[in-house]
């Protein structure tokens, strides 16, 4: 006598069975699930071939369009074929069995997809974090915190988020009136206005951002400044942050630090082919001093480490002072100063005259004592690399005069003053021919240059309606001779032509931005808006 479960395994097998049947029936109708099913896989299959084909080193570059056919229709076939036709010509070659070398071959398979299945995906969120490396969620407390809490350290990384994306240079954070902050980047040398905030959700944004910045959150009125950076996957961006109070509350001014200024070459800063020839010379003498003048924000830093990526840092010693360190140099010694541990420009470059320099990197003359010492060192075997705030080069040779350097040490330590500005260029998406006033039209024909090639902004979705995207500098050289150099030292006439004339002196400049011009990279009104 059969049991229950005996019995109910025969009504299993049966009921399968007749599902079975059903399935098959409905095989030989029109429209067939399982083969449409089929279908998709193949297609699906066919298609990841064709990406590893076309990625394959077996197939010929010439063949991979035909390849990618062929396995369009045949799937894994093709690729098999391939890989037996490879292995069989590896075996001729290693002399090993045709067995063992596909058993290597499918192993090295198995081994690199199991590699690309374990590969982490990049991390796409922005994490700020201060020097130590603790997140903004630590520092303040909150990484589960309330939701309010939470939603602060949201908006303060998504205020830095932005801003790198838009290529910002700086942003600004100031109190509008008593109830409202505005926001403000610098994007190619200009400030835009991008969102206001109510007050007290602003001042717990700038407490944020004071937090990972190491700077006394409960002091609104003094003057603090700080540093932090923002870490996206493997993207590094670094900040400088300075405080103060204001009226109606508390500002604060976030500086990103260019973190590509040390892959930057000269060729790239938007030098001619005349220039970029003397200054080559220049740099390639092994004593005397490099002055690079220029307003704040004209890329006075920029150029600097362009001028020390030209130099075979192997073969010589660089060393460099600096603050703060923007970009790092590979096989240099930077300094960074610190007024708080009594680390000055003229003490580190004391300090660096012992360590057998050859290239020495100033990165501002501020005071007599560091602009003396600067000089000494390019008189006594070394390269100096500095860098001045002044208009132009009359006035960067009348400000260290107005230090109290003496006309004969100026005469003998320097070699080349170099003023420079940044101008924006013109959006290549949107520009347009300019609209002349029949005056410059004539102008540029005595000149003999087309007017049809002069272009002026317009604006688009990709600048922002601005008209421009990204900058390129305009320079202009003065070589210290050893006539300039003997006038100088001996003649006040010319020191006097330099304090009545050189002061306005920008021609050099002017005529560099109207090349620019000429050649369709900038526009007229960005030239008169920068040089004048």
């Amino acid at each position: 006598m059969l049991g229950s479960t005996t019995v109910s395994g025969l009504l299993f097998v049966t009921v399968s069975r007749e599902a079975a049947s059903s399935i098959l029936s409905r095989a030989d109708l029109s429209f067939n699930p399982i083969r449409l099913a089929l279908l998709v896989g193949w297609v699906y299959l066919c298609v990841y071939f064709v990406q590893r084909v076309y990625f394959s080193p077996l197939v010929p570059k010439n063949y991979k369009t035909m390849a990618n056919v062929v396995t369009l229709f045949t799937g894994p076939f093709l690729l098999l074929t391939l890989f037996v036709i490879d292995a069989a010509r590896k075996t001729r070659g290693t002399g090993d069995s045709f067995l063992l070398v596909l058993k290597r071959q499918i192993q090295q398979v198995v081994a690199t997809l199991h590699a690309e299945r374990s590969e982490a995906p990049e991390d796409s969120t922005l994490r700020l974090l201060d020097t130590s490396g603790r997140s903004i969620d630590e520092i303040c407390g909150h990484g589960d915190g309330k939701h309010e809490d939470a939603r602060i350290l949201d908006l303060t990384e998504t205020t830095i988020a932005d801003a790198l994306e838009r290529r910002a240079s700086d942003i600004l954070i100031d109190p509008k009136d008593e109830s409202t902050y505005t926001v403000r980047l610098r994007v190619d040398g200009m400030l835009r206005v991008v969102k206001e905030l109510n007050a007290e959700m602003c001042r717990s944004v700038i407490s944020s951002v004071k937090a990972v910045a190491g700077m006394d959150v409960s002091e609104r009125r003094r003057p603090q400044d700080g540093g932090f950076t923002a870490k996206k996957g493997t993207t590094v961006a670094s900040f400088r942050v300075a405080s103060a109070g204001a009226l109606h509350g508390e500002k604060l001014s976030i500086r990103v630090l260019n973190k590509d200024a040390g892959t930057f070459s000269l060729a790239k800063i938007g030098l001619s082919q005349k220039q970029y020839d003397v200054l080559a010379r220049q740099i390639a003498k092994p004593a005397g001093m490099i002055l690079i003048c220029g307003p704040t924000g004209s890329g006075k830093t920029t150029t600097l480490y362009a001028m020390l990526n030209e130099i075979d840092r192997l073969t010589r010693n660089v060393i460099t002072v600096e603050d703060p360190i923007e970009a790092v140099l590979p096989q240099a010694s930077q300094i960074e100063i610190n007024p708080k541990a009594d680390i000055t420009f003229a003490k580190a470059l004391r300090s660096v005259l012992r360590q057998d320099p050859d290239v020495i990197c100033v990165g501002e003359i501020r005071d007599e004592e560091t602009a003396e010492i600067a000089l000494r060192a390019a008189q006594t075997g070394h390269l100096v690399l500095a860098t001045i705030h002044s208009n132009s080069n009359a006035t960067a040779l009348i400000r260290l005069l107005d230090l109290g350097i003496s006309p004969l040490l100026l005469s003998a330590g320097l070699n080349l003053v170099l003023s420079q500005r940044l101008l924006r260029c013109l959006c290549d998406r949107c520009k347009g021919p300019a609209h002349l006033s029949d005056s410059q039209i004539d102008g540029f024909r005595k000149k003999n240059i087309d007017p049809s090639r002069i272009f002026e902004a317009v604006g688009c979705k990709h600048c922002e309606n601005t008209g421009y995207t990204g900058r390129t500098a305009i320079c202009d050289l003065m070589v210290v001779d050893d006539t300039l150099k003997a006038e100088i030292a001996k003649s006040k006439s010319l020191l006097d032509k330099l304090r009545t004339e050189g002061i306005q002196s920008q021609s050099g400049l002017r005529k560099e931005g109207l090349k620019k011009v000429v050649a369709g990279i900038t526009s007229l009104d960005e030239v008169k808006r920068v040089v004048g």
